[in-house]
């Protein structure tokens, strides 16, 4: 079949750069399934987004669906066709519906008996006709975090749309969507191509493109802001600080970029670095320059989006902006430092963290009461530690009650590190204030320092508890207060520093601290959810170091207690999947847990009731077993561990081959039914092994 390519363009009012990305995943995502589910095929699929358009290139796509052949089953033979073999009714009507003859019909055997069957043909329809059809449900499906609808329709869309282009080769697609109709229109450069412009075939659109201003393709764009950022750096006598975020947010910023070279006085270097850095990118989409050393110098790199308009009034109209931020900036600092750090702490009592948890200053208390309790529990840090530790918690958060951080929030515990430092406090409290943050995304660094980490799970685990406490939860894929963020830091940051505190310990501290303030509070409820919402976060963190998902499964089955030691098993099991030694486990944990969980919970084992060689043989080695484990688990020495439970499995194949265990004595079968569920027991200490999956059937 002939094919052609098709080109779709959804041109709109500008869209946050943060949407685009994601749009233009989705855009191409959801094209794919389309096409697949309509059954017509293509060669390539490619994206292409600015500011003011998401753009679909769908190479080769042929222009007919491929024929679609289904079996469909009717009637059984016995209602199909009557005692002398002419087709009933029912054969007649299932035929006719079909729209052939009766004689096509077929018998088919099943295991359930014998039915009529026929091959229902369906031949593809022209992808020109069906376009229009399926293009209003793809840009149905483009979700964005937040949209809006500005006509009576009420489609949403991140902004307005404004026009619609469709072309497949040189035909229009002609549709409806938001009360626009597509057509072979589209747009160039706001200011400097703002007509209509007519494309002629979807090999001409890129070229027009280019000659309307326009730079579709955002890996080219970003390609030169990148070089020509560099260079206007560089002409000005320094180096361009180049952040990939900032860079891909700027490229959706602009159709054309323009980079222009900015300065701003020299006197505003005295200013903490990070608060330059931060108004320039964060504030403005500057790009900072730098001298060799790395030293920050008065200048930075703007880009433009139109670049017919004046160098200088592009120049003089950033460097006023930046100029009136950095002043702003310069009177808070100064303001912020007439006082201590720490004498700052009492503007938290009236900063509301959460109506129901309370002021900011009331979370303080609380980390203070966390991080004495977790560093009274690790033997590996010292008591300098501990002290800086003590002293970082209580002086975590001052930093909320400045103007900087008032002003820019994202300088929260960086501002603390430097008053921490200007109000005379150790270098291990500062850095320590700074890293209790850690990690704040996907990816950021840990906590370098001991008292940083200690601070930090004080930190997270309260969040955590606070927040479930209160019934807060995400949903989907809404997650305001960052609670999967929070539990997948406080869980690395266990497992980096080995911490041996049991996370159910931790969690039942935590929400002690709360009782006082939520008097309905069930503890063992809110830390059941909480554990709970850690094993899928574990489960995640695990798939992402590439462990087999049984093995996954099977150690999260048991209880969260001290997660880096839940790590080392599952390395461990993982380790241990080559050998014949799981497998083995594994036949004969199945063994016993296929009956113990027939036994009474509370039962007892007897040894008075033992009576065969066999069970009396199983419960001698399972009772030298367990010793063996409890000595291993206290050193937490795995290959002891497992070889105790794999010295288990002979005498168990001798139970099950001597003993038969549902006898009709109660006292008996109870007997030997708690005897498997100890041994079970001694199983999970290190995993549900029936979760673990082989080839092949024992």
């Amino acid at each position: 079949m002939a094919a052609a390519d098709l080109l779709l363009e959804i041109g709109t009012e500008e869209i946050p750069a943060r949407f685009m990305p994601g749009a233009l995943k989705q855009l191409q995502d959801m094209c794919g399934k389309f096409l697949v589910e309509e059954r017509l095929a293509y060669e390539s699929m490619h994206t292409y987004g600015t500011p003011r358009r998401l753009i679909l290139l769908v190479k080769n796509l042929e222009e007919r669906q491929r024929d679609l052949e289904e079996k469909k089953r009717g009637p059984t033979s016995e209602i199909a066709y009557d005692e002398k073999g002419n087709p009933t009714k029912a054969a007649l009507g299932f035929a006719r519906k079909l729209g052939i003859a009766v004689e096509e019909l077929q018998l088919e055997k099943t295991e359930k008996g014998e039915y009529l069957v026929a091959l229902h043909k369906i031949t593809g329809r022209l992808a020109i006709d069906l376009l229009p059809e399926v293009l209003p449900d793809l840009l149905k499906s483009i979700s964005f975090p937040k949209s809006m609808y500005w006509e009576k329709s009420k489609v949403r869309f991140a902004r307005p749309i404004r026009w619609l282009l469709c072309l497949y080769g040189s035909q229009p697609v002609q549709f409806n969507y938001a009360g626009l109709a597509a057509g072979p229109q589209t747009r160039g450069h706001r200011f400097l191509k703002p007509d209509p412009l007519d494309v002629a075939d979807t090999a001409d659109y890129f070229s027009i493109m280019e000659e309307a201003s326009v730079i579709v393709d955002p890996v080219k764009r970003s390609s030169l802001i990148a070089e020509g950022v560099r260079a206007a750096a560089h002409e000005g006598g320094g180096i361009a600080c180049i952040q990939e975020e900032l860079l891909q947010e700027v490229t959706f910023l602009v159709e054309n970029p323009q980079p222009v070279f900015c300065s701003f006085p020299a006197s505003y270097l005295d200013l903490p670095r990070e608060v330059l850095v931060t108004t320039m990118q964060s504030h403005q989409r500057y790009f900072p320059v730098e001298d060799n050393q790395g030293s920050l110098l008065p200048h930075f790199v703007a880009v433009s989006n139109n670049p017919s308009a004046s160098l200088e009034n592009v120049r003089g109209g950033n460097e006023r902006v930046l100029k009136a931020r950095l002043a702003d900036a310069r009177f808070f600092y100064g303001e912020d430092l007439k006082t201590t750090l720490e004498e700052k702490t009492d503007k938290l009592k009236h900063i509301l963290f959460q109506e129901e948890l309370g002021t900011v200053y009331d979370k303080t208390q609380r980390l203070l009461s966390l991080t004495e309790f977790l560093a009274g529990r690790i033997n590996a840090i010292g008591e300098n530690e501990k002290k800086e530790a003590l002293r970082a918690a209580y002086l975590c958060k001052a930093d909320l009650g400045t103007l900087m951080v008032g002003e820019f929030p994202e300088l929260q515990g960086v501002m603390g590190k430097e008053y921490a430092l200007r109000s005379g406090e150790s270098t291990g409290v500062a850095e320590a204030i700074s890293e209790h943050y850690r990690p704040r995304f996907a990816g950021d660094s840990l906590p370098g320092s001991k008292a940083g980490a200690l601070v930090a799970l004080a930190d997270k685990t309260d969040h955590l508890a606070g927040c479930f406490a209160v019934g807060i939860r995400p949903s989907g894929s809404q997650d305001p207060y960052a609670l999967r963020r929070h539990s997948l830091g406080l869980l690395q940051i266990l497992l980096e520093y080995s911490v041996e505190v049991p996370v159910d310990e931790l969690l039942e501290r935590a929400l002690s601290l709360l009782k006082e303030r939520l008097k309905d509070l069930q503890e063992q409820e809110v830390k059941g959810q909480i554990l709970e919402f850690f094993r899928g976060r574990l489960r995640f963190y695990f798939q992402e170091s590439e462990i087999d998902y049984d093995i996954i499964d099977a150690v999260l089955a048991t209880p969260l207690k001290e997660i880096s030691f839940l790590w080392q098993k599952v390395l461990f099991l993982q380790k241990k999947r080559t050998g014949n030694d799981l497998q083995n486990i594994t036949i004969a944990y199945s063994r016993a847990a296929n009956l113990a969980y027939q036994g009474e919970p509370d039962y007892p084992v007897q040894e008075s009731l033992l009576q065969e060689e066999k069970e009396k043989e199983l419960y001698y080695r399972y009772l030298e077993a367990k010793e063996k484990l409890d000595a291993a688990l206290f050193e937490k020495d795995l290959n002891r561990l497992f070889s105790a439970l794999v010295g288990l499995k002979e005498p168990l194949d001798h139970f099950f081959d001597d003993v038969l265990v549902m006898v009709d004595e109660q006292e008996k079968r109870l007997n030997r039914l708690a005897l498997l569920r100890e041994v079970q027991k001694l199983y999970l200490e290190l995993a549900d092994f029936s979760r673990i999956v082989f080839s092949g059937t024992y």
